[in-house]
């Protein structure tokens, strides 16, 4: 499916020649090549919670994986990037959760670029459905890392995560919104965290900052 103009979801964003589209749902589409790119996931969080005693409850990544559903079943992408932390730290059961869950969509190339939180042993990983990639991945101008990368070469837009940023929003008196958001600085695109059982990283922009805050509608510029 191609993304129309009209479609509010989203924002186009322009970067030598490579269009992008940032999404409410908080992913990134390259709508040529029909990629997703996601970033903090960290499925598998609130097993890894509860297993320290804290009584969080499982449904809140069904969400999360409702929400991978209908994006990938409305746009059929040949290829999704994982932008680290896919999965929360040690093993247990919702694993194999997320891995019968990405088999059921044998026609998507799963790629995941390693995080700080992706530290399962290499067994796990050789025979899941996801390419595993150690080190930043370059994709025509794009290079495609967990945390954001402090140099890399001209004419190229670093796609990132591990921030999970956030903007806080002001009104009268003392209200205020939190929102999740894209923040683009410097050729270096950080994502939101994908994952619903994630926090926010308040950030400062700025004064070259574009930052792009999203609601359950819609995505909207808020410095651009």
């Amino acid at each position: 499916m191609k993304i129309g103009e009209k479609d509010l979801r989203q924002v186009r964003l322009d970067h030598n020649g490579t269009t992008l589209f940032l999404m409410k749902e908080k992913v990134v589409y390259h709508q040529n090549t029909r990629t997703f790119f996601i970033s903090d996931v960290h499925f598998g969080k609130a097993a890894h919670f509860r297993k320290s005693g804290i009584p969080i409850p499982e449904p809140i990544h069904k969400v999360d994986l409702e929400t991978l559903s209908l994006l990938f079943d409305e746009f059929s992408p040949s290829s999704v990037y994982f932008l680290g932390d896919l999965f929360h730290s040690d093993w247990n059961g919702q694993w194999d959760i997320l891995m019968g869950f990405l088999e059921t969509f044998p026609a998507i190339n799963f790629h995941l670029v390693q995080g700080n939180h992706d530290i399962l042993p290499p067994s796990f990983y050789k025979n899941c459905p996801i390419a595993i990639h150690k080190q930043p991945v370059f994709l025509e101008n794009l290079i495609l890392s967990h945390e954001p990368l402090e140099d890399f070469s001209e004419g190229y837009l670093n796609l990132c995560g591990h921030i999970h940023p956030g903007i806080r929003l002001r009104g009268m008196g003392r209200q205020s919104l939190r929102l999740s958001c894209f923040y683009l600085e410097n050729n270096q695109l950080i994502l939101p965290a994908f994952g619903s059982f994630t926090g926010l990283a308040l950030i400062k922009p700025g004064k070259e900052a574009k930052v792009y805050g999203i609601t359950s509608e819609k995505v909207i510029p808020l410095l651009s």
